[in-house]
């Protein structure tokens, strides 16, 4: 992910459910100024230790944008977050409310829109791992393009692009898909 951003060379990257600040870090060591708000106080303390020098914030995207304080990114990423989200739409306005005029969002997300992937988990009987019903805090939503772009485009977003990242095991297989989408006209 930290190639895909890097390629659009933004100034200020928001990094939604940043986790660790692993992202950021590489990020930040390329010249970006980065943000990142995760929903977990562990995460965040460790993004702090990891980059002492960024902004990190113990919050989630259900909150109201505009009374973060956050203000205006040139880019804004959210990696395998999406699926976690009972109200996945408020992932989308908030980006939108956060991003500038021509912002760029990338999304990426577990690709369970394939159905040679999805065949192959069955006969290998393998889905208990994708969709373990024990994983406390785990996906709650399983996206494919098609559902995952209704999505983007419901909430006011242009789709520039997919990316598939390969599965280092299969790689005949995308593990995830990424959504390049910017804000349309109309907004």
């Amino acid at each position: 992910m930290s190639r895909i951003v890097l390629d659009y060379k933004p100034r200020r990257i928001l990094d939604i459910g940043c986790g660790n600040g692993y992202l950021c870090k590489i990020l930040s060591d390329n010249g970006i100024q980065c943000v990142g708000i995760e929903p977990n106080a562990d995460g965040i303390k460790q993004a702090k230790q990891m980059l002492p020098q960024a902004d990190f914030y113990d919050m989630s995207c259900y909150e109201n944008p505009l009374e973060t304080g956050l203000g205006k990114f040139d880019l804004i990423v959210s990696t395998e977050v999406i699926e976690h989200l009972y109200l996945p739409r408020k992932l989308l306005q908030f980006a939108k409310a956060l991003l500038n005029p021509n912002g760029i969002l990338l999304l990426s997300t577990p690709d369970y829109g394939s159905y040679w992937k999805n065949l192959c988990l069955s006969l290998t009987n393998r889905w208990d791992l994708h969709h373990d019903p024990l994983w406390d805090g785990g996906h709650v939503k399983f996206w494919s393009k098609k559902t995952l772009g209704k999505l983007i485009t419901q909430e006011g977003f242009v789709i520039d692009k997919w990316e598939g990242i390969r599965s280092t095991h299969l790689p005949i297989f995308n593990v995830s898909i990424v959504c390049h989408a910017r804000l349309s006209q109309a907004n």
